[in-house]
């Protein structure tokens, strides 16, 4: 089914397979990069806690050690008030709130980079954590805040010790906080090899994928294109080359290629059948031309003959008669040698006239006639033919038609187109039983007329085609006739540029005989060379 969409169909297909090739690999590549950079997105921003932490670590140190000297002050000099305290107390109360606001601070500025890094979707950006363990140090802050206010806490070593229990809770704390986030670095590399797998493994199954499409892509192109193609050269190539003219390509499938395939196939069966059709009628036309030479020949011969035949015959006929004339002086009409002689005198004449009438005709076989062509209704000429010979008594019973149709004129000589016509309908009338039939056509084309005798008479073997035209050959089922009518039809359809052609399937089926003629009257020739001497 596939093989009979149409070539627009199938680039369809190869070039979604081509985009689904491309799709492929892009998203491939394209989700590898995204991953790359999701990874760099998650590190950077933690990377900027790192030091917010460590400064926060620094900053509860700094508090711790002003607290230890502090407490340290206070196990040198016994304290009752305020007046009695050492001239360092003020600076390291002073100290302590500003390491403690250092603290505050650095809290502060942690918890802003946590929302900050909270707005992006990150690898690593889970900070409850670290969020809870801030909410803790707001507490202990706090608390530190208010044992600040009071004044006397420096005075008290009960309130110095809670403080020291405070700051080293918020130590603590801090201390979870940083470890929070040096835990989640620490997995890190654990989420990026599962990134890292998934991301091979992808990569892999696309690059699979895209070479399973290249391959369909490659075996539908040789299947649907190359491969008919291939089979169209080939084919063509083997005609061209071999003139093998039988040879036809065979593809597959409805689509355009076969189409084409189909019509190169037509187009060489109709190529095979005009040139079979042109070595026939090279055949037939050599034919004709070995014919017309052995009729040319043979009418030169006929001249010779027939010159040479009369001057015997005239004067064999004449003292013929003479001795008629003697013997009838001589002998009386009773005496039965006279009637003897007188019968075999008068024998003698008749078959000299006789064979002086085919001498005759053999001559009006080789002489060319100068007889003017005039244009003439053929039709009407037939059909001045039928009324004669349809009177004659052994021709009544049998069918003659003229098929209607519009009048065809040519430029012939009636009187020799008549004969021509007379001999082909006597003979077509002789070749048919009492309830033959026989049939006439004229048709016209923009340059010739044609004239068409068939008969569904006894026929004609391959031997008596091959011999139709030539003098004294004659088949005739009655044994008469002296064959030179044919011969002498031929020669006027000769002179008048046309042509007579016979045909036959063969014995008992009939026979056709088809005159052509110009519509248009040919320049005459100076010279002749089928005139007899």
């Amino acid at each position: 089914m596939l093989s009979n969409w149409p070539i627009r169909l199938k680039l369809l297909v190869w070039g979604g397979l081509l985009l689904a090739i491309v799709a492929t690999l892009s998203l491939s590549g394209l989700r590898s990069v995204y991953s790359y950079r999701e990874l760099v997105r998650s590190l950077s921003p933690r990377a900027s806690e790192l030091p917010i932490a460590s400064q926060l670590t620094q900053d509860v140190s700094d508090v711790r050690v002003t607290l230890s000297q502090v407490r340290g002050m206070q196990k040198v000099y016994p304290l009752i008030d305020t007046e009695s305290l050492p001239m360092e107390g003020p600076i390291l109360r002073e100290q302590f709130r500003m390491n403690f606001l250092a603290v505050r601070d650095t809290v502060d500025r942690y918890r802003r980079t946590l929302d900050a890094n909270q707005e992006t979707d990150l690898l690593i950006g889970d900070a409850s954590n670290e969020r809870h363990s801030l909410a803790q140090i707001d507490k202990v802050l706090l608390r530190i805040e208010e044992a600040n206010r009071a004044e006397d806490w420096m005075l008290d070593a009960v309130k110095a010790e809670g403080l020291s229990t405070e700051i080293d809770q918020l130590q603590q704390l801090t201390a979870e906080l940083t470890s929070y986030l040096h835990h989640r670095i620490e997995q890190l590399p654990d989420h990026a090899r599962i990134e890292y797998r998934a991301l091979l493994l992808l990569t892999w199954a696309s690059a699979i994928a895209s070479a399973l499409i290249l391959l369909l892509f490659v075996r539908l192109a040789h299947r649907w294109l190359l491969g008919p193609l291939r089979v169209l050269i080939d084919g063509s190539k083997r005609i061209a080359k071999n003139d093998n003219f039988g040879h036809r390509i065979h593809l597959d499938g409805k689509g355009e290629l076969t189409e084409l395939a189909e019509a190169m196939n037509d187009m060489t069966a109709r190529f095979q059948a005009v040139r079979d059709d042109l070595d026939h009628q090279v055949e037939e036309q050599t034919d004709q031309v070995v014919r017309s030479e052995q009729l040319a020949s043979l009418g030169v011969l006929a001249a010779g003959v027939a010159h040479e035949i009369n001057n015997p015959l005239a004067s064999i006929a004449m003292c013929a008669e003479s001795l008629d004339s003697r013997v009838r002086e001589l002998l009386s009409d009773s005496d039965d040698d006279h009637q003897v002689v007188s019968s075999y005198l008068e024998m003698i004449q008749t078959e000299a006239f006789r064979c002086k009438e085919i001498t005759e005709r053999l001559l009006d076989f080789s002489r060319t006639s100068n007889t003017e062509h005039e244009t003439t209704d053929l039709r009407e000429l037939v059909g001045g033919v039928l009324d004669v010979v349809q009177h004659m008594g052994k021709h009544q019973d049998k069918q003659i038609e003229l098929v209607k149709g519009p009048s065809v004129s040519a430029p012939v000589s009636p009187q020799e187109i008549k004969q021509v016509v007379l001999n082909l309908l006597t003979n077509a009338l002789d070749s048919v039983d009492d309830s033959g039939r026989v049939t006439i056509e004229l048709h016209a084309d923009k340059s010739t007329a044609s004239l068409v005798v068939t008969d569904n008479g006894c026929g004609m073997t391959h031997e008596v085609l091959d011999h139709l035209f030539e003098p004294f050959f004659t088949r005739k089922r009655s044994g008469q006739g002296t064959g030179l009518g044919l011969s002498i039809a031929y020669r006027i359809v000769q002179r008048h540029g046309g042509e007579i052609i016979g045909k036959s399937a063969g014995p008992d089926q009939g026979s056709q005989f088809t005159i052509t003629l110009p519509l248009r009257q040919q320049r005459k020739e100076t010279t002749n060379r089928y005139q007899a001497a």
